[in-house]
């Protein structure tokens, strides 16, 4: 039931900004209490510093995510980075660390 319940508000949130109709839930934070059947709204400040949506951006480019996290994340067989941007040349992180 409660994958159905989240299902249909994520689906009217869709609806709503596809047509451009009704008041979608930016810059709000829906909360569901499945066990009092209850819903809280919390609204949310945007953080001017934020690197992806603040006043000065320096995550400007998403095009190393279009052929997946594999080439992103990718880690050679000795254990070196061969990934592009700030985590290239970094130590590699192990399971559990």
């Amino acid at each position: 039931m409660l994958p159905g319940i989240i299902g249909v508000v994520q689906a009217t949130e869709a609806i709503k900004l596809l047509l451009g109709i009704g008041e979608p839930l930016i810059g709000r934070l829906l909360t569901y209490d499945a066990l009092g059947m209850r819903f809280r709204e919390v609204k949310l400040r945007r953080d001017p510093k934020c690197p992806l949506c603040g006043e000065h951006p320096t995550i400007t480019d998403l095009s190393i995510h279009r052929t997946g996290a594999v080439e992103a994340c990718a880690v050679s067989d000795d254990g070196e980075s061969e990934g592009h941007g700030a985590a290239a040349g970094a130590p590699p992180v192990k399971a559990g660390a």
